[in-house]
């Protein structure tokens, strides 16, 4: 490349021979490769970056390209290995409580919802039209009837009970007896809590490293200035390819609330104008039992000295100002309208003396304002104080009698961590007492659904569970060994960590029934990184699905860097934030987003933090303002909060794509989401290159002496390729080129040479795993182009979503590994035999994987998405040269 650089001819001589300098210079660069060995792996071959794919790779590459094993420090080798174990660790927890993807009954095509899901209208990217649905389905109601709802029986089979540890355990009932024997085990396991504190325990070690600090620190601030620098390049692209798109825009993608609290749903203006309405019509209802007597409506404000017409916004003085600032408890108050508690029992508790009744019509009238812009959705948190058991009972009744059911609302149970409260008012007499109130009546439903049919619909809206409270009260470390729940007996709470886990356990066995009774499982969304330890994103990077806020974690590089990775969702709430613990411009959120973390936004509280009656809108607007955020910016938080949320995947297929689990570009349909294809591109191919690094250094050193056989070279030109859905002529589905080109401005003969051999490639997603890949060459005559055929699904899962017991790589032995011949088309070209199949498993890690679409290198990087296919450089251009200069 140096002497490519310096052939180029700057002096004032002949244009002429300056022009054959230039082109002379673009061949020799040519000539070396322009991406990583990370763009190569997840772009030219579709290779998962996982420790199995990076074993593959590293053991049929090493020795023919004498890559030098020792260029890693040891500082650098002790640094990846403790990242590596991090995400193994989170990998074995998420396996235990069913929370990867693909786990959830609920994501397969034939889950049933009720009331059913209506579309009203769809995109057709043949004609470039949306059709219609019929006008009477389009406007069809679909009321909820409780008697039309099944009710599955009782699982005889199975019984559940509290294990020694505090933890319910499901266990298999044997004939004629239903008690637990001494030598039952559990049927769903969970880690123990030594061994959870002991995993928690290492990554706080690992991330309090010095190194580990510097390490992720500087990686992050790379992160973020390729992003600046991706945008520099791709900016006016991105519009352009937005513009392409009929009809969909910021405001007609799909985006999702992904947290926000349920008795705050509401602007001040709507609970204002409901409370007034209330006061006017019905002012001699009977609302509450106070003091030894019942008091209508009209009584309770004349006790208070108002009238509806004294009533005004400052009058209920709920909105978070200054004063809150640092202060929860202030915080708190403000839910309380006219500072009376009184009233917010009657107008914002489900459980009252009217039933919630009022709390219904006013989420009924929030489902009417959703359900007219179509295009936001909500996850609304509702509480489970743990106090009594049928607290469960009396939710769902609430739910299901109200029929509080909407396409655009999924629930999500919010646990208070309040155990220090009940205890000291008696209610409690130990932590144990707690978790019962909380799961058994779960754990009773899924035995038999008969026992609480409500809350057996109920459950099937719900998402998972959060943990909510005040993360910045401080924790005493009361004892040196934690007790069992049984015997935490004490006035003091627990600490985050002790919540969690034990929500986590009981999870673990409850997901691990109601999925083989085919029933939905539940995810774990606490919030975390608001406030206090940091030690509160350990435990939830452990046991959690997602986590709401994630302030945090900008004090702690390691943990965001180990979000980054494995891109663990983080719903953020500025405007929350802006009232309570950080202003609005030290707000990380952006500086996240530009990294590359899975972040959405969301409303949090619009009660005490907006205005109007679009609260995600308007966080949208304020963060737009704020961070000059552009439109696929906007788009693709859009797009994060979709699929962040819980929604069945029919429903996320229908707003995002049919491949919309598919990660990067493959997963894409701009048409829908108004996300750029390069965007995403770009995103997974820079994860791509973290993730290799992370893995690579585990299998170098091995891999000299360890070869497997790598695939064995096929002839390009009997391998029966399928055919693409196309839309239009020279276009895939996805508006990638199907045609084999050049790169422009660089002569044929600089393009000599067989791409690079392909590498072994595993893919999984969830339970359903694909064994169809064939080896896929073609041949390059110099001068000349191949028609290549192009399949846009070949993506790689997520990391999370790999498994590492899938694949088990054979050793062979023998010096004649990698020996090269000569190609028909001159080049050298490696041929070996093929691997050996122990399994059924093996066949995903056949000879190659079908070519990604052409992507641009250096120079090119500019023009992505060029409208004519000459402008496009393949990947197998890039791969040509991996024989001659590696």
């Amino acid at each position: 490349m140096i002497r490519g650089i310096g052939g180029i001819n700057i002096s004032m001589r002949n244009s002429v021979h300056s022009l054959q300098g230039s082109m002379t210079s673009l061949a020799e660069m040519g000539k070396y490769p322009s991406m990583s060995l990370a763009e190569r792996m997840a772009n030219v071959t579709g290779t998962a970056v996982t420790s199995e794919s990076v074993a593959a790779y590293s053991k049929t590459n090493t020795a023919e390209n004498d890559v030098d094993l020792d260029e890693l420090s040891e500082e650098l080798r002790g640094i990846f290995k403790a990242l590596r174990k991090c995400l193994e660790l989170r990998k074995k927890y998420m396996k235990y409580s069913l929370q990867c993807p693909g786990d959830n009954p609920k994501d397969h095509d034939d889950w049933l919802v009720y009331p059913p899901h209506v579309t009203k209208s769809s995109y057709d990217p043949v004609t470039g039209v949306f059709v219609q649905a019929d006008e009477e389905e389009k406007y069809k109601v679909h009321e909820f009837v409780f008697e039309e709802c099944t009710i599955p029986g009782n699982d005889a089979s199975k019984f559940y009970t509290v294990s020694s540890d505090g933890t319910f355990g499901v266990f298999a009932a044997d004939s004629g007896t239903s008690g637990l024997s001494v030598d039952k085990k559990v049927l769903y396991k969970y880690p123990s809590a030594k061994e959870y504190y002991q995993d928690q325990d290492f990554i706080l070690t690992a991330i309090s490293d010095g190194p580990m600090k510097s390490f992720a620190f500087r990686r992050l601030r790379y992160l973020e200035s390729k992003f600046q620098m991706y945008v520099l390049l791709n900016e006016y692209q991105e519009m352009a390819d937005s513009k392409r798109v009929p009809h969909r825009d910021f405001y007609n993608v799909r985006k999702v609330d992904t947290h926000v609290h349920h008795s705050s749903c509401m602007n001040q203006k709507h609970l204002l104008r409901f409370i007034k309405a209330k006061l006017k019509k019905r002012p001699d209802e009977v609302v509450i039992f106070r003091d030894g007597q019942h008091l209508t409506l009209q009584k309770v404000f004349e006790s208070l000295n108002l009238t509806a017409y004294d009533l005004s916004i400052d009058t209920l003085d709920m909105h978070a100002h200054k004063d809150s600032f640092h202060r929860f408890d202030k915080f708190n108050l403000k839910y309380n309208p006219v500072g009376e508690s009184r009233l917010r029992e009657i107008f914002m508790k489900t459980d009252n003396f009217i039933k919630g009744r009022y709390l219904a019509e006013l989420t009924k009238e929030v489902f009417t304002d959703l359900e007219s812009s179509k295009y936001q959705m909500a996850e609304y948190r509702v509480s489970i104080y743990g106090r009594k058991k049928d607290e469960w009972d009396k939710l769902a009744g609430w739910v299901v009698d109200n029929k509080l059911f909407s396409e655009n609302v999924r629930w999500l149970v919010q646990v208070p961590r309040l155990y220090n409260v009940y205890k000291s008012q008696n209610i409690l007499q130990n932590f144990q007492q707690l978790l019962e109130n909380i799961y058994e009546p779960l754990f009773e439903v899924t035995k038999d659904p008969s026992t609480h049919p409500k809350l057996h619909i109920f459950l099937q809206r719900v998402i998972g569970f959060d943990s909510v409270d005040d993360e910045s009260k401080p924790e005493r470390r009361t004892y040196k060994k934690y007790p069992t729940p049984k015997n935490w007996d004490i006035a003091l709470n627990p600490p985050y960590s002790y919540y969690l886990y034990y929500m986590y356990s009981n999870l673990c066995s409850l997901n691990g029934w109601r999925r083989e009774r085919g029933f939905n499982t539940f995810l774990l969304r606490p919030h975390a990184g608001e406030a206090g330890d940091t030690d509160h994103l350990t435990s939830a990077f452990l046991t959690s699905h997602s986590i709401n806020h994630g302030i945090l974690l900008r004090k702690v590089p390691a943990v965001q860097y180990l979000y980054y990775l494995d891109q663990i969702g983080i719903a953020m709430s500025p405007l929350s934030n802006n009232a309570l613990f950080l202003n609005y411009e030290r707000n990380p959120f952006f500086t996240f987003f530009q990294r590359g973390l899975n972040v959405s936004l969301s409303t949090d509280d619009p009660l005490q933090f907006h205005f109007t009656k679009e609260p995600l809108i308007e966080e949208f607007s304020v963060a737009t303002q704020i961070w000059k955020l552009s439109s696929t910016d906007q788009s693709e938080i859009a797009r994060n909060s979709v699929l962040q949320s819980g929604w069945e995947m029919q429903f996320k297929k229908h707003w995002l794509g049919e491949s919309c689990h598919l990660p990067g570009p493959a997963g894409n349909a701009i048409h829908k989401t108004n996300v750029p294809n390069i965007r995403l591109a770009y995103r997974y191919q820079t994860i791509m290159e973290e993730r290799y690094m992370i893995y690579s250094s585990n299998h170098q050193r091995i891999a000299s002496n360890e070869m497997i056989e790598s695939p064995t070279m096929a002839d390009p030109v009997n391998i029966p390729l399928p055919e693409p859905k196309t839309h239009e002529e020279g276009r895939s589905l996805h508006n990638f080129p199907q045609e084999y080109v050049q790169p422009i401005d660089v002569p044929d003969s600089s393009r000599s040479g067989p791409p690079a051999d392909a590498y072994p490639s595993a893919s999984s997603y969830g339970a359903s795993v694909s064994t169809q890949s064939t080896n896929r060459r073609t041949s390059v005559q110099m001068g000349t182009s191949a028609t290549k055929d192009v399949s846009p699904y070949m993506a790689p899962e997520p990391l999370l979503s790999m498994s590492s017991d899938l694949i088990e790589f054979p050793r062979v032995s023998g010096s004649t590994h990698g020996s090269a011949v000569n190609s028909p088309n001159g080049g050298p070209q490696l041929y070996s035999s093929s691997l050996k199949r122990n399994n059924k498993m093996t066949e995903l890690m056949l000879d190659s994987s079908p070519t990604l679409p052409a992507i641009p290198v250096g120079s090119f990087a500019s023009r992505m998405v060029p409208q004519n296919a000459k402008d496009y450089i393949n990947a197998d251009d890039i791969g040509a040269d991996v024989d001659d200069n590696f």
